[in-house]
Formats: structure tokens, C-alpha cells, sequence
């Protein structure tokens, strides 16, 4: 998990960096080409082939999920570009929180009274990053709490589809609807690449395969639940690449606030691990 979180923030800066000069929407479509290529090697590779992964029974739903990853990918890597990586991540990360909020009214299940608590005090965190009421507020920062929820929707709407679907079939549909809907909207946004940055878009690419393939190696030793509070040192990854890259800075509101955000997702994780 440590090890796909250094991937990913790699990817974060890498994204950054390209849609800086070029269109999201034509740099998320490459990054999907590659992405669906490398799911449909892994269905070939796997027993069934192609047609185990690819068989379902509910298609709208495998669509839905990913078209909304696609979309949630655009809106993160534009917040990259107005916000910076710190800001951003430090919003994003309030996603677990999100998706406690949100599995109650999605799956039906049970929210308990302590992990309400653990939300209000993640949000309190989250606003104190945001800062609302000061006169410095950014209206950009809402961007990353946009992705956030994007993304805790399609985990619930994943963890809804995991109920009839295997992992496989999920991921396949990910990166293959992923890449079709990319491609219908990127196309029109085509702008020439200078050969140095087509070097970047192929490190992009083999990041993003790299960090899911290290996911998947993660869970398939160990729980999700015991893992995941290591996802939360992506931050810190990716603020040392902000920092030392791209000249970022790291408010004390950011640190406070990440800080509230963080331990309310440990408990909230620790909840669920009990309630298990």
C-alpha cells in the first residue's frame, strides 16, 4: 500500500505538470488508452479471458461507475492546476469520511452515532482548510471537495456492484468505459505534444498501472481495512513532490485541518473494522 501510494502521488505530480500546458480532458484520455489496454491484458491473462471479466449482469450500473471514475479523474487533475497538489489532496482525503456519510443512505447501512461524530469533526476539518468566512477564501477549493465526493459515490456504487460482480469484472468495466467516454470527449480537445512531454505521458501511464497493479497485489494479501490507513501517507508523499517541485507552500490551517481529517478517517476505519 505505501508503495502504490508513492506511485500515485508520483501520477498526481506528473498530472499536474501536463495539464498545466495541455487539456485534461486530452491528457485523461491518454492516461485511460493505456488504462484500458492494461485491464484487458489482465482479463485475457485471467481464466475465462475477456469474456468472464467482461460478463455482468448489470451493465448500467459498470457504466455508471465509470463514467463517474472518469469524470472524478478530470475534475482532481484540473484542481491540480488551479489549486496546487497540497490543497487539493488535503481536501480529498476527507473521501472515507464521505463514504461512512454516504453508505447509510446508498447500501442501507447502519451509521452509527461515533462514527457521526468522526464525520463532524472531519468536516470541521475540512473547513478549516477551506476557510469559508475569511477574506482569503479560494473558490477553487471547492474543486477537490467536488472530487472527493465523486470519488466516495463510485467506492459506494463499486461496493453496490461488488454484491453480483467480481473485482475483475468491476476493474475491466472501469478502464474500459473509462477509456470510451474519455475518447468521445477528449478528441475534440487534441493539442500537439512536444516529444519531452510525450516521455511524461508514458511515465503517466505506466504510473497508473503500476500504482492499480500494486492495489490489487494489496489486497489480495492482506484486508482492506488493514491497509487502508496506510493510503493516508499519499498526502505526505505528495507534499514533499508539491514542495520540492513545484514550489508549494503548507499553510497551518492545511495542517490543522488534514490533521482533524485524518484521525476522523482512522476511527471511522476503526469503527467499521469493529462493527465487522
Amino acid at each position: 500500500m505505501i508503495g502504490a501510494t508513492i506511485v500515485f502521488a508520483l501520477q498526481d505530480g506528473i498530472s499536474r505538470h501536463l495539464a498545466g500546458t495541455y487539456n485534461t480532458y486530452m491528457v485523461v484520455m491518454i492516461r485511460y488508452w493505456f488504462f484500458a489496454a492494461f485491464v484487458v491484458a489482465l482479463a485475457a491473462r485471467s481464466s475465462g479471458g475477456i469474456a468472464a471479466a467482461a460478463r455482468t449482469r448489470q451493465p448500467g450500473l459498470q457504466i455508471l461507475r465509470g463514467l463517474l471514475l472518469a469524470g472524478e479523474i478530470c475534475v482532481a487533475v484540473y484542481g491540480f492546476t488551479v489549486l496546487g497538489l497540497i490543497e487539493s489532496q488535503a481536501v480529498f482525503i476527507c473521501y472515507p469520511l464521505l463514504v461512512a456519510a454516504l453508505s447509510g443512505p446508498v447500501l442501507g447501512e447502519k451509521v452509527g452515532w461515533r462514527r457521526w461524530a468522526a464525520i463532524g469533526v472531519g468536516c470541521i476539518g475540512v473547513l478549516i482548510i477551506l476557510q469559508p468566512g475569511m477574506g482569503v477564501f479560494n473558490p477553487w477549493a471547492i474543486i477537490p471537495l467536488i472530487s472527493a465526493f465523486m470519488f466516495a459515490l463510485y467506492g459506494l456504487l463499486t461496493r453496490y456492484a461488488a454484491r453480483q460482480d467480481s473485482t475483475a469484472t468491476s476493474f475491466f468495466w472501469t478502464g474500459v468505459v473509462g477509456a470510451v467516454g474519455m475518447t468521445a470527449i477528449g478528441m475534440w480537445f487534441w493539442e500537439p505534444m512536444v516529444p519531452r512531454d510525450w516521455g511524461w505521458m508514458a511515465l503517466l501511464c505506466v504510473t497508473g498501472a503500476t500504482g492499480h497493479w500494486l492495489l490489487i497485489k494489496c489486497y489480495e494479501m492482506a484486508e482492506a481495512s488493514a491497509v487502508q490507513p496506510f493510503a493516508y501517507f499519499h498526502l505526505m508523499w505528495t507534499a514533499i513532490l508539491a514542495i520540492t517541485i513545484f514550489g508549494e507552500t503548507l499553510r497551518l490551517a492545511v495542517i490543522v485541518g488534514t490533521v482533524l481529517i485524518v484521525s476522523a478517517g482512522l476511527f471511522t476505519l476503526w469503527r467499521e473494522r469493529q462493527q465487522g
